[in-house]
């Protein structure tokens, strides 16, 4: 696949995930006949939104988007997926932590504003902090699967989950009820919306002792945005098979839904090489990983267990390793990577 580059800059910073706009009001006050939502990953979601704009003479450019959470402005950082919904962008944030541990508060959010309203003036965006329930639900979750996990390793557990657990109980905070020294760190890197109004999550950590990428689907995450908030509830669990190559780790690293009802996804390493990840130094088979476009489906009839779904390979994306976002439109892919601290897209 020969792949064309466009590269920007945004507020000097890397880009994370790729959904297209969908507002034709949005497009009409840029100029552009195409455009894509990232997210940045360094600094709170507000100052973290950017649009990826083809200009209707042909010309890409980049535009930071001012934002306003409110009460909530600079409370939340690494913001890494985004998702449509009923006239909606959802903006993830991690749920994990620093590489070196512990979970971070902060990360563990659901973000939401209205596309429309990003064509003129600070764009509203509402944020909820879930105080790690989101974390409660999908450790529950896989806890009760018949998936087999990659066990966590000692590291791991020590900096993720039991300094967490310290850090929380010295400082007499409600959330440590919802950790467990048994948990799992959750490293959600994708999402999308399924036509159930259900939530298909892409942990990029953990994965199961195959190596393979697991989702978790969640429901009730509109929810969490009323008066009177219903916080979210997994509902399922699976396991992506037939794409991970022998011996690797890979997790998520995007989910974009495709035309005719699938989905297509980025999986790659577990965490990045060279910045003194943890979970690298317990699984350093994860970390030299290329990133890989692949395909799949939810299969019809659902049951509440844990699904195997057949992965399908669509590209092999080296020697990219930090591939974050996908996109297919009009029979093209698109990319966006992190390399280099640059926001590059890339058009097929």
């Amino acid at each position: 696949m020969t792949l064309r580059l466009v590269e920007f800059v945004v507020a000097g910073n890397e880009a994370s995930d790729l959904l297209p706009v969908r507002s034709a009001a949005l497009l009409r006050a840029y100029g552009a006949r195409r455009g894509f939502w990232t997210v940045l990953d360094e600094g709170p979601v507000e100052r973290c939104l950017a649009l990826l704009l083809e200009l209707d003479d042909g010309q890409w450019t980049a535009r930071h988007v001012l934002a306003d959470a409110g009460a909530e402005n600079g409370r939340t950082e690494d913001g890494e997926a985004l998702a449509h919904h009923d006239g909606w962008v959802y903006v993830f944030g991690s749920h994990f932590g620093s590489k070196g541990g512990p979970l971070r508060p902060r990360r563990a959010f659901v973000a939401r504003f209205r596309e429309d309203e990003a064509a003129a003036g600070p764009l509203p965006v509402h944020v909820v902090r879930n105080s790690f329930r989101l974390h409660r639900a999908v450790n529950d979750a896989l806890a009760g699967s018949p998936l087999v996990l990659l066990p966590r390793g000692e590291r791991v557990r020590a900096r993720f989950i039991v300094e967490t657990l310290a850090r929380g109980t010295a400082r007499e905070k409600s959330w440590v009820s919802r950790l467990t020294p048994d948990d799992l760190p959750l490293n959600v890197e994708a999402a999308a919306f399924t036509p159930g109004g259900t939530v298909l999550l892409g942990l990029r950590f953990p994965v199961t002792e195959a190596g393979e990428p697991i989702l978790v689907e969640v429901a009730d995450v509109p929810g969490m945005f009323t008066a009177e908030p219903a916080w979210p509830r997994a509902v399922r669990t699976y396991v992506l098979t037939g794409v991970t190559p022998p011996g690797e780790l890979t997790g998520f690293r995007a989910i974009s839904p495709t035309a005719d009802g699938g989905y297509a996804a980025v999986i790659g390493s577990i965490d990045a090489l060279g910045k003194g990840s943890v979970l690298l130094d317990d699984h350093p088979g994860g970390g030299d990983v290329t990133s890989r476009h692949v395909r799949f489906r939810l299969p019809d009839g659902r049951s509440d267990d844990a699904c195997r779904l057949g992965g399908e390979l669509v590209a092999d994306l080296a020697p990219f390793h930090h591939v974050e976002g996908v996109a297919e439109l009009d029979g093209r892919p698109f990319y966006v990577t992190d390399e280099d601290h640059r926001v590059a897209l890339w058009v097929g």
